[in-house]
């Protein structure tokens, strides 16, 4: 009989056994839900690679530019809670179908955009067509996961957004190099249409592939169903019953200042998404392949922090500090960008460093909300933190607009978000309620 079958129905597995449960959940789950966000995170992205070709071909400024941009984030706010609260009264499996599905065909549509406000409308549709997705898939990973694995498992999932930009930036650079004017059709239009036609196949995979609740795993045997029930419920239960509902999440001490928190985390990686291409540019480099290939460093770097962090936070039962540490890491990579921004190799090595802090802090930080919210609490409360957080999604690609329309550089842009990066970080050390102190095991 194999170790996974060995289970008594006696209480509780041994460690070895424990583990043997999660990875075989993890191997189960994760790898479809990792290649769903990779494409989700590229759909943010993939409008930093067309900022070149589609200004030209539009005739936009760069605010305007950072206003399209934005209008992404604008459609998922607004419908970020409402598509989480419908989310878990029809099941997280078949709601996060149908966003992929939705979203995918409002991305490929971008192939028929012609002029400004065809533009700006269908960004607002795409960001609310996606609304709902990260925190839906965040929601659904507590529904498998036990609190003291959920910093690798996050780190998986959001390992698939480092992978995106790591990845995705040196294809975007060969699509729209390579491929501007076949069919007749703008290299731009080729990279939203190959982002957004998969979303609608995996969409489909979703619903056939994943399950709502362990109750219904068939690839798992009665004891470790019973075992990962009775982690997920005996945690639910510490949690006080304000952290059941929106209003009660919403009362809790420390829920809206880790919506700030969010919120500061977002200016700075949409600082990177949006105008890291551009940093590179204006560097002195100006082949789209290169830049592509250059785009994919932080990305990199961000990757290998956050497996190294899911491990050590698990390991460690802190958060916090950890997300705090890499916020302080992240405003250090700012603050050098915006002093070698016209050196090429010394912004390379800032870029990193940047792209260290601020990806890698994303899951980190998504392991906090779960110590203050539960059930209905938190679909809806962690789809609300994401709310507050993407606000900072419209914020940052419009300031940075701004500022480098009116004084000719991005540099003044850098040194805000790294100064917002540290304020974070102190919150982080010095603010936080006792329930957002403690560590998991």
């Amino acid at each position: 009989m194999s170790q996974l079958n060995a289970l008594s129905a006696a209480s509780v597995p041994s460690e070895q056994q424990a583990s043997a449960i999660i990875h075989k959940v993890t191997w189960r789950i994760m790898p479809l839900i990792m290649v769903c966000y990779l494409f989700a995170f590229f759909d943010r992205i993939n409008i930093s690679f067309a900022k070149f070709q589609l200004q030209s071909d539009l005739g936009l400024s760069n605010t305007a530019y950072g206003l399209g941009a934005s209008l992404f984030v604008v459609g998922y706010v607004l419908f970020e809670v409402p598509s989480n609260m419908m989310l878990y009264k029809v099941g997280a499996r078949r709601w996060i179908a149908r966003i992929m599905i939705s979203w995918g065909i409002a991305t490929a549509l971008m192939v028929f955009v012609r002029t400004d406000w065809q533009f700006y409308t269908l960004r607002f549709i795409i960001g609310a067509m996606e609304a709902g997705f990260a925190p839906g898939v965040l929601y659904y990973l507590t529904l498998w996961f036990p609190a003291g694995h959920r910093g690798r498992v996050t780190s998986l999932l959001f390992l698939a957004s480092a992978f995106s930009g790591l990845v995705g930036a040196p294809a975007a650079g060969l699509v729209l190099g390579h491929m501007n004017g076949v069919l007749g059709i703008a290299g731009w239009h080729w990279l939203f249409l190959l982002g957004g036609l998969p979303c609608v196949l995996l969409g489909l995979a979703v619903l056939v592939a994943l399950k709502d609740r362990i109750a219904d795993a068939g690839w798992l045997n009665e004891d470790e169903k019973t075992y990962l029930a009775d982690q997920i419920a005996e945690q639910h239960k510490r949690i006080g019953g304000g952290g059941h509902s929106l209003l009660g999440a919403i009362k809790t001490p420390g829920f809206l200042l880790l919506g700030l928190i969010y919120f500061l985390i977002q200016i700075a990686s949409y600082g990177l998404n949006f105008w890291a291409p551009q940093l590179i540019k204006s560097a002195g480099l100006q082949d789209p392949t290169t830049i592509g290939l250059l785009t994919a460093v932080p990305y990199l770097c961000g990757a290998v922090a956050m497996v190294v962090v899911g491990r050590l936070s698990d390991a460690s039962g802190e958060r916090r500090k950890f997300v705090a540490i890499l916020l302080a890491l992240a405003a250090a990579g700012f603050f050098a960008a915006g002093v070698f921004d016209k050196q090429a190799g010394l912004l390379m090595l800032a870029l990193g460093v940047l792209g260290a802090g601020v990806i890698a802090s994303i899951p980190a930080f998504w392991a906090l909300p779960p110590k203050l919210v539960v059930g209905a609490g938190a679909a809806a409360g962690i789809a609300l933190i994401n709310t507050l957080g993407q606000l900072g999604g419209i914020v940052s690609p419009v300031m940075v607009g701004y500022i480098k329309d009116m004084t000719g550089s991005t540099t003044p842009a850098l040194y805000v978000i790294g100064v917002l990066c540290t304020v974070c970080a102190l919150i982080l050390l010095f603010a936080l309620p006792e329930a957002l102190r403690r560590k998991d095991f």
